[in-house]
């Protein structure tokens, strides 16, 4: 990985992890906690040790890494599969979306690491015939810390809290400083326990100084022909970026006669060959509907883009990551499930669609560029009720957006063709889900038969009867 110096978190983190002076006893303790800005390094700075202590006590499930999204498990399974090669570690990724039955048979095979969603393990753990358990692991590892220590979470951690053992170190690891995180810190260790070692940034921005943070004012009724020109006019200080599309392999020939030619697609690809692809962007929207419309308009106009929301199947979301990470696609357009940890390599721009609502989500979001001491730019869409929100953004971040101005004329040019695309789009997002990455990036004569509203009507009726007004 070409690892020559550790970062600020590593160096800090990674002696008193591998000395494991404290244990942990109550239940919100911790032996060690590292806050540090997005793209530091956190992952390393705890599988290191865990693998440094692994290679001296083999055996099977020895760690437990806990995150609150699928994709970042996903990441910190690659990450530990390179670093532990020469130690032949075996990890398991439980998380929710895939078959329970396969992974039940990788947890009764008790591989030494276990990253997962707390949801997901905890079902297992319930519905298990007691032929694994927790009760050996000597690594706790709580990821996006501020994230787990939630309502939301707090039921699955408590039984999961109950069934590791006390005498396991655990170590909790966040890009933001929550008053949560703050009541871990301060509470009072058990009689005989030493506090936890604690590992904070210093410096006021929570974002790192070699990302360009801008915003772009204009009415929502208009934003799309904004974006379209955004990302066929990307500002100069990240053109470069631009990534050309890999060739696909060429298969041995065993025949040399002519296939007959396929059927074209609907799409207008020829228009989508005249376009300059944008380097790689990740466009962040507030709700599912919302990024399969960007996705299906910026199909309809030539631009590559693939989604990456809640109402994908796992595996179609994990499809969607690869093209992305693959260039194969230039955009990613997604929900807050890849604002957190995902660590793709060069994306040159983050675009805010949607402001979030919590500025946290913010820093988490433009995270996902100028990672590692790259450079990257973040644009953010303000509308008509988003004064307060960039506002609570600064705030937090302690920098001032910057004004994008864009030329008002060039950019109406495209008004015609991007509302005939605008249209298309939202007859097409009004059915979209579990369609799959590939339907998503080619785009399918069977849209129309598509299950995205029906979905969202059986989630409606289902969060009714539970409330008692069915």
């Amino acid at each position: 990985m070409s690892i020559r110096t550790p970062t600020e978190i590593q160096a800090a983190c990674i002696p008193h992890l591998l000395a494991g002076k404290a244990l942990l006893i109550c239940v919100f303790s911790m032996d060690c906690i590292g806050n540090a800005k997005t793209g530091s390094g956190k992952t390393i700075a705890f599988a290191l040790p865990i693998l440094q202590k692994l290679s001296a006590d083999p055996y099977g499930l020895f760690a437990l890494i806990l995150t609150p999204t699928r994709e970042l498990a996903f990441q910190i399974s690659e990450q530990f599969a390179v670093l532990g090669a020469p130690l032949n570690v075996r990890t398991a990724v439980v998380v929710g979306g895939m078959d329970m039955i396969a992974q039940a048979i990788e947890l009764n095979n008790r591989p030494h690491i276990i990253i997962a969603t707390p949801g997901r393990l905890v079902d297992h753990m319930r519905s298990s015939s007691a032929e694994w358990d927790l009760s050996r692991v000597r690594f706790l590892v709580l990821d996006e810390a501020d994230r787990l220590l939630t309502q939301s979470f707090a039921d699955d951690l408590a039984h999961l809290f109950v069934a590791l053992p006390s005498d396991r170190q655990t170590a909790l690891f966040t890009a933001t400083w929550t008053s949560s995180i703050d009541a871990v810190a301060d509470a009072p260790p058990r009689p005989g326990r030493q506090k936890p070692y604690i590992h904070k940034v210093t410096e006021r921005t929570e974002t790192v100084e070699a990302l360009k943070q801008l915003y772009i004012l204009v009415p929502s009724h208009v934003r799309e022909v904004y974006l379209f020109y955004l990302l066929t006019h990307v500002p100069a200080e990240i053109a470069h970026m631009r990534r050309a599309v890999p060739e696909t392999k060429k298969k041995g020939t065993v025949s040399k006669r002519k296939e007959k030619p396929k059927p074209k697609p609907k799409r207008a690809h020829d228009v989508e060959q005249e376009l300059e692809q944008p380097p790689p962007t990740v466009i962040f929207c507030a709700r599912a509907r919302t990024a399969a419309f960007i996705t299906s308009f910026l199909q309809t106009l030539g631009v590559r883009a693939t989604a990456l929301h809640s109402r994908l199947t796992q595996r179609d979301r994990l499809m969607s990551l690869q093209l992305f990470r693959s260039n194969v696609v230039p955009v990613l357009v997604s929900t807050d499930v890849g604002a957190r940890g995902l660590d793709i390599e060069g994306v040159a721009l983050v675009v805010n669609w949607d402001l979030p609502g919590e500025p946290e989500e913010y820093t988490h979001r433009v995270g996902r560029t100028a990672r590692a001491g790259r450079s990257g730019m973040a644009v953010s869409f303000v509308c008509e009720r988003d004064e307060d929100k960039v506002h609570r953004i600064e705030d937090r971040i302690h920098v001032r957006l910057e004004e994008l101005s864009l030329p008002e004329e060039s950019v109406l040019e495209h008004l015609s063709r991007v509302g005939t695309a605008k249209r298309q789009a939202a007859m097409a997002s009004a059915c979209i889900d579990g369609f799959g990455a590939k339907a998503e990036y080619f785009w399918t004569q069977d849209i129309h038969d598509s299950s995205f509203g029906k979905r969202e009507a059986i989630h409606r009726e289902k969060r009714r009867i539970v409330k008692g007004k069915a």
